[in-house]
């Protein structure tokens, strides 16, 4: 079947790494890896031909992302962008402040994915500013840094967030539609993995090939939330 190889950049996208230190949410568990899977996908990588084209990001703020994903992509010479929910610092299973302080000593960067873990479609003006402004404002205090870029929330967006997020001052965005990036994109998509994620399409993702309807499709459904 026709594919495209695209040599835009791409970006690979964990949510938790191992056996959860927290009550997971409806639906979550799929995306969490285990340690052997996941430093499976490093060593793919990492020997990758376009190795310098694949990007990596977690959601969530998962203690995982400090105890157990960072000394894997550090021992690798890799680094990743962290999003982390604020509303969640320093609960059990999640990211502490001093474990935010201990990721950017070790090279990561560190992004916005809101306060509550909530869906910002449905959020009134009020509640979007606190996902967006407050908790910004909360990692800018702990980073000492400014914040220029957030990941929404189960990858749904329309016209009303995406303008609230330019008011906020986020420079670059990312959802979860999948596929290549094209840099000057608002969001970059990216592509979760899932533990059920065959090694097939984890080559794929890799390369960067997606069969000319799929990419048709993610490019019609990008444009609708945009516009709605």
């Amino acid at each position: 079947m026709l594919t495209f190889a695209r040599r835009n950049p791409r970006i690979v996208n964990f949510h938790g790494i191992g056996v959860p230190a927290r009550e997971l949410e409806p639906g979550e568990a799929s995306y969490w890896v285990s340690l052997h899977r996941f430093r499976d996908i490093l060593d793919r990588i990492v020997c990758h031909p376009d190795r310098a084209l694949v990007s990596i990001t977690f959601d969530d703020g998962n203690i995982s992302d400090l105890a157990t994903a960072a000394p894997e992509l550090v021992g690798r010479g890799l680094d990743a962008e962290i999003f982390v929910l604020t509303g969640r610092l320093g609960q059990r299973g999640s990211l502490s402040v001093d474990d935010i302080a201990h990721l950017l000593r070790l090279g990561m960067r560190i992004g916005n994915h809101g306060y509550a873990h909530s869906d910002w479609t449905k959020l009134t003006s009020k509640q979007l500013d606190a996902e967006l402004v407050a908790s910004k404002a909360r990692l800018e205090e702990i980073c000492g840094v400014p914040i220029h870029s957030a990941a929404i929330p189960f990858g749904r967006y329309n016209s009303a967030v995406l303008r609230a997020l330019r008011r906020a001052g986020y420079d670059a965005v990312y959802s979860s539609d999948g596929g290549c990036v094209d840099t000057l994109s608002y969001p970059r998509p990216r592509t979760s993995i899932r533990q059920d994620m065959s090694d097939t399409a984890l080559d794929n993702i890799l390369s960067g090939q997606l069969q000319p309807t799929q990419l048709l499709r993610r490019n019609a459904a990008m444009a609708v939330k945009r516009w709605i």
